[in-house]
């Protein structure tokens, strides 16, 4: 199996809960309790409270009040935004396009990555790969800010580099970090994969504890197997949990031909190997 780095290559011509919900219930959930709630009332009749004397409710007034909160309930469902476009959101301002240039036979070598702001003073955590060997480095970040950036920390063997740019965006915006992932666990990645910028796909996570060999580089270990899409562009980016917290960050995609594109099996450095790797801040 070849492994391909998915960051040095042409730029093409052309925030595990649900979000806002801490007690792990989900919206299909609340409908179908809603359904259950309402369903026990009406078997065992309801007192309505009037000025009078208290007043019973029929089993047909029961049965109409349970239908209209099972209706409203649908329908709050129906007008809620899907969880992708909640993480999308909320990871958004962190998320940085990471050009780089270095030196080559042929003349310059353009390369293009994500990374992602991890602490209040605009930190920037990526994959190592991805500005290794570069002369120069300029972060565009989701204001439109761009700036020059230098490498202040890294750590090869996890494939992990901490930028610090010259300057940072108004306000700077930290990604929530997290961690915990287990198998079938839903996955976001969000990147610049081709040099399309901003762009999410989504998945489960696929395995847990992988190692791979990456040409040139040395045998990551413990990384996190998922299938949400990645292509060159999208190495340094994160991986996101239902709740948009970061759980990972791209590191390589596993294709057995010579071609850089994606078959279905990605790979992430967890947070807390990322995080702790170089240094940065980690849940």
């Amino acid at each position: 199996m070849r492994l391909t780095r998915g960051s040095r290559q042409e730029a093409p011509v052309a925030h595990e809960e649900p979000p806002g919900r801490s007690d792990g219930v989900g919206r299909h959930t609340r409908v179908a309790l809603a359904a259950v709630v309402v369903a026990g009332i009406a078997a065992s009749g309801i007192v309505l409270a009037t000025r009078g004397s208290p007043a019973e409710l029929d089993r047909a007034q029961v049965g109409t009040i349970a239908s209209d909160l099972v209706e409203k309930a649908i329908e709050d469902e129906r007008r809620a935004p899907a969880t992708s476009a909640v993480v999308y959101q909320q990871i958004l301002p962190s998320l940085v396009r990471i050009e780089t240039s270095s030196a080559a036979s042929d003349g310059d070598d353009e390369g293009l990555g994500t990374g992602v702001i991890v602490n209040a003073d605009g930190s920037i955590l990526t994959a190592f790969h991805v500005v290794h060997g570069a002369t120069s480095i300029r972060v565009s970040f989701a204001d439109g800010t761009r700036s020059r950036a230098e490498i202040s920390s890294s750590d090869p063997e996890n494939d992990i580099a901490v930028l610090a740019p010259e300057r940072t965006p108004e306000p700077i915006v930290p990604a929530v970090l997290g961690g915990g992932v287990q198998v079938g666990d839903e996955a976001y990645a969000v990147g610049h994969p081709l040099g399309y910028v901003g762009s999410l796909t989504s998945g489960v996570v696929s395995g847990l504890g992988r190692s791979v060999a990456a040409k040139g580089g040395p045998t990551l270990r413990g990384l996190i197997q998922f299938d949400a899409a990645v292509n060159p562009g999208s190495s340094g980016g994160p991986l996101l949990n239902r709740g948009g917290q970061v759980v990972g960050i791209v590191t390589a995609l596993a294709n057995p031909s010579r071609n850089r594109h994606f078959i279905g099996i990605g790979f992430a450095i967890p947070i807390g190997t990322a995080g702790g790797a170089a240094d940065a801040p980690s849940k």
